[in-house]
């Protein structure tokens, strides 16, 4: 007969910043239902790698499945309205606004993409550029790994975020997984 492990004890919710734990250190979804609905910010960014083959096939607009950069932003708009949908303890939150912006780095053969979010609600937007960020990277290896399967992912990141009982949040310039 097998032993059933005890679950880990951990501090009540928010005692150790962890909020998504209840006292007995039991995932659960935290209650917004009494916060005030407050204008939230944030930002994102990542880039990804590639082939010079694939990098200028991407710039030059010749991709065998399209404009790359423009499903890429579609993509990342639509990812961080149904953020809820892929990140489980997300809540569902009303979006004012979801911008997706595509730059090409050429000396490095990389695209990076900054998302930028804003809602006026109970909880932050983080998430939400975040996932818009991961989706249009994503989207970006879809549409060309038929140039280059080696293609690389990298410093998926929060750049910034205000609002909240948290208050502001700015990535430092020089932290380890800064800009490309």
């Amino acid at each position: 007969m097998r032993r059933r492990r005890a679950a880990p004890r951990r501090p009540p919710g928010g005692r150790a910043g962890l909020s998504h734990l209840d006292a007995a250190g039991r995932v659960r979804m935290v209650d917004v239902g009494g916060k005030p609905p407050t204008l939230r910010e944030a930002a994102a960014a990542g880039s990804i790698r590639m082939s010079a083959q694939a990098y200028r096939a991407v710039r030059a607009g010749a991709a065998a499945k399209g404009d790359v950069l423009a499903v890429a932003r579609v993509a990342g708009i639509a990812a961080a309205k149904r953020t809820s949908e892929l990140i489980p303890l997300c809540h569902t939150l009303p979006l004012d606004h979801v911008g997706v912006a595509i730059r090409l780095l050429r000396g490095r053969r990389a695209i990076e993409v900054e998302a930028s979010v804003r809602s006026r609600w109970s909880t932050g937007v983080e998430m939400e550029a975040l996932v818009a960020v991961a989706a249009s990277l994503l989207t970006i290896y879809d549409m060309v790994k038929g140039i280059d399967r080696g293609m690389t992912i990298e410093a998926v990141r929060l750049l910034r975020k205000s609002g909240g009982r948290s208050g502001p949040y700015r990535r430092p310039v020089n932290s380890k997984a800064g800009r490309p």
